[in-house]
């Protein structure tokens, strides 16, 4: 009993870990997406406004 109160902390800072690093493995691949995609959805938006 006493080793799964030592251990309970640890478990729960190891979950933050894990989530940090998906939303870190998220934000890369957002970031590379919008530099590949960028200028071609800016162009997009520039059409538009040129038709309006």
């Amino acid at each position: 009993m006493v080793n799964a109160m030592l251990f309970a902390p640890k478990e729960k800072g190891q979950g933050l870990v894990e989530y940090a690093l998906i939303l870190v493995l998220v934000a890369i691949v957002v970031i590379v997406i919008l530099a590949l995609l960028g200028p071609a959805i800016g162009n997009v938006f520039s059409n538009i406004m040129n038709s309006i």
